[in-house]
């Protein structure tokens, strides 16, 4: 017979078998936005009040608009996940799965959407 300490017990993946992954994707996505918001802020901050020429221009130019999709897709992944993790914890049932399929279908949704318009206007 095998003895395990509470300590032992607690290590890995939790019961879920998933929770050290989701647990370090979010802390991971979180210290990633924390560098590219407020350089993404600088940049967007710098073209309001410009005129429309002026703001296409910027964004048109590698640096905004490759910074601009890393900010649209990484915030919305990091949306969906804290999204489903509220939606885990307060829902149960067919309720929760369909939370969960919408919270996710929405951030695809923008993220798809904002890629878009960052491409009409890049090219």
């Amino acid at each position: 017979m095998r003895y395990l300490t509470p300590r032992k017990r607690a290590e890995g993946k939790g019961s879920a078998h998933a929770g050290a992954e989701h647990h370090w994707a979010m802390t991971v996505s979180a210290v990633g936005l924390a560098f590219l918001v407020p350089a993404w802020l600088y940049v967007f901050g710098s073209t309001l009040g410009q005129p429309r020429e002026a703001v296409l221009e910027t964004f048109a130019r590698p640096f905004p608009a490759i910074l601009t999709a890393l900010v649209l897709v990484i915030g919305m992944r990091h949306f969906a996940m804290g999204a489903t993790t509220m939606i885990e914890d307060y829902a149960r049932g067919t309720t929760r799965k369909a939370l969960i399929i919408a919270a996710i279908s929405l951030s695809w949704m923008i993220i798809a959407t904002g890629l878009f318009a960052l491409a009409r206007i890049a090219l």
